[in-house]
């Protein structure tokens, strides 16, 4: 029964538990930032998109032999990520929305290649840094005009702030 269970976790599932809650804990804490503030690409996505990247890149380690190229699983996801993204943005008027969404999704991604590979450290260190990113740049938004003017106005109304 024991070579059995080997043999599941070797050669069956390239997963494993540590490794899958490493993923979904860094994709809560970034997801859960864009949810608080109601954003798009909330926790179910954020998660999803990590645990996902995660599983591609676990999949693609675990067969890496004489003819298998773990990169080329990762250039295929950047790609594949690259045009989700894209979808998140729309343009209004003279305002492309959704570029910070779609960046925090290509953040995402890379957390779950980081984990893929098992940079657990790594990963934890760049789910840090773009949260602090998200929160830093916002609050200081709210503290400096100077911050919101040009294509980044605050479109409410506030026109002291145009150049």
């Amino acid at each position: 029964m024991q070579e059995f269970i080997t043999l599941l976790n070797d050669y069956i599932l390239p997963l494993n538990l540590k490794s899958i809650g490493v993923a979904v804990l860094c994709s809560l804490i970034i997801g859960l930032e864009r949810q608080i503030f109601g954003k798009p690409a909330g926790i179910r996505t954020s998660i999803l998109i990590c645990v996902g990247t995660y599983c591609f890149v676990s999949l693609s380690t675990s067969l890496m032999g004489a003819t298998t190229d773990a990169s080329r699983v990762v250039g295929q996801i950047v790609t594949g990520i690259g045009f989700f993204g894209a979808g998140l943005m729309f343009n209004n008027g003279e305002i492309v929305q959704g570029v910070t969404s779609a960046s925090v999704i290509w953040m995402l991604a890379a957390v779950g290649s980081l984990v893929g590979f098992e940079f657990h450290g790594a990963a934890f260190l760049i789910t840090t840094l773009t949260v602090l990113v998200l929160l830093g740049v916002d609050f200081l938004e709210r503290l400096g005009t100077r911050l919101k003017s040009g294509v980044h106005k605050d479109r409410n109304g506030d026109e002291e702030n145009a150049d």
